[in-house]
């Protein structure tokens, strides 16, 4: 069992994974920046590093600094968290060199879903369904035109190690292709160090439904599903398990499926696969994420599964708690990202936090590590928090998510708040069949 982890993170997941350490009895050290110095992980850990400057680059992304940070707390394990160095093979790689334990995925699995012309690959190999694209990267423009010529417009640039929507670009035209392909070029280089792009067909009224895996190594289970079509600059809001739009035949399947190539990839901790569903239900795998998401507290919620706790165990060498058999999702949840942001023009909102106030109740859950008096620094995420309404139907989740936002209250900074309870308030919402492109394109507030 690991003894001593090393949280390589901050804010309310370095909480998150430090609440399920401390219950397996592990001792718990994070590494913070100097913006970062009066957090709440800082407060709570049993020990605590600065491991250089606020911007990330300095601090967090600083594989050498992470590495000291461990050698001197004489810690055994390093969890990444989400973001920063989270899904870099690399930074497994370091941390297995040095006869530690990397809490996720082998580098070998994460080099191969970072990848995403790879993985499509991979997938395909496997059977999952994919969607129509090009074999390999496209660095050409001509190239990129006898593609899109060949499976229709709309298409889809991405960056071949992209995430987070940034690389992608949505084609209508042949003009547009020709606009846009350098752009999308020197965007993923500047983000990711590669200017290497791939090219898939656009669904333009597409679900975007994620299934949730777990491994140990022998045995694979899926957890469950995620609805998170809620979007903006592919950038998610508001996310649900199960996901209200597709039938149980369709969920069964993509269930099955990803288990199944899961299985053959021989896939160890937590990995999500997320797919583009049409309005016909037919499922397209775009990418796998090998690492906790965001909106891991949806599938906790409906299934009663520490995810994270799995995560720590698999990692120290025990075998799952639980078998497919009783994997039961019951009720519905729905997780509410607040931001500190304008809710019309999305710009952050960094400052400090002057009053502050979340709800309780049965079915209420906040994760977040921001207090009254915190001052949100303006070098990370825009997140203040995670707010997840449990119910026994989607029903009651929307009625008790609703509540929970009118009784929170956020002074000092500008927050999304207004936005996501005038998005409970549409029709178009609350029926369940939305898209990605919803929020952009239709909703009106």
């Amino acid at each position: 069992m690991i003894k001593k982890l090393l949280i390589a993170n901050r804010g309310e997941i370095a909480l998150r994974i430090m609440t399920s350490a401390k219950e397996l009895g592990m001792k718990t050290v994070v590494v913070f920046s100097e913006a970062d110095r009066d957090s709440m992980p800082v407060q709570l850990a049993d020990e605590a590093y600065c491991i250089g400057p606020a911007k990330p680059q300095d601090s967090y992304l600083n594989m050498a600094a992470i590495m000291s940070a461990a050698e001197i707390s004489k810690a055994d394990a390093i969890h990444p968290g989400y973001g920063f160095l989270s899904e870099n093979p690399r930074f497994a790689e370091a941390v297995e060199a040095e006869g530690l334990i990397f809490v996720g995925p082998s580098p070998q699995h994460i080099r191969l879903m970072g990848d995403k012309q790879r993985a499509r690959k991979t997938m395909e190999s496997l059977g999952v369904p994919v969607l129509p694209g090009s074999d390999g990267v496209v660095n050409r423009i001509g190239e990129a035109r006898r593609i899109a010529e060949k499976i229709g417009y709309p298409i889809i640039l991405k960056a071949v190690a992209g995430g987070g929507g940034r690389g992608m670009r949505i084609i209508n035209s042949p003009a547009e292709l020709e606009e846009n392909f350098k752009t999308a070029q020197r965007e993923a280089y500047l983000a990711f160090n590669s200017q290497d792009l791939y090219i898939e067909k656009y669904i333009e009224r597409a679900h975007h439904v994620e299934v949730q895996i777990i491994g140990d190594g022998e045995n694979v289970v899926a957890v469950g599903d995620r609805e998170c079509s809620m979007q903006r600059r592919h950038q998610k809001i508001v996310e649900e398990a199960p996901s209200p739009f597709i039938s149980q035949r369709t969920r069964e399947k993509m269930l099955e499926t990803v288990e199944e190539a899961s299985r053959k990839l021989g896939l160890k901790s937590l990995v999500t696969f997320e797919f583009l569903v049409d309005e016909e239900e037919n499922f397209y795998f775009i990418e796998a994420n090998t690492r906790i998401q965001v909106e891991h507290p949806v599938t906790e919620q409906v299934t009663g599964i520490d995810l994270v706790k799995e995560q720590l165990l698999v990692a120290s060498g025990e075998k799952l708690s639980f078998s497919k058999e009783d994997v039961i999702v019951r009720g519905h949840a729905i997780e509410a990202r607040i931001n500190a942001e304008d809710p019309r023009s999305f710009t952050p909102s960094p400052g400090k936090i002057h009053f502050l106030f979340f709800p309780g109740g049965n079915g209420i859950r906040i994760d977040s590590a921001v207090f009254q008096g915190y001052e949100i620094p303006p070098f990370y995420d825009s997140m203040i928090a995670k707010l997840i309404a449990y119910g026994r139907d989607r029903n009651e989740a929307l009625h008790k998510l609703e509540v929970a936002l009118k009784h929170t209250s956020i002074v000092g900074v500008k927050t999304n708040l207004p936005l996501l309870l005038s998005l409970l308030k549409s029709a178009k919402f609350r029926s369940g069949n939305y898209t990605t492109r919803f929020l952009e394109e239709e909703f009106i507030w």
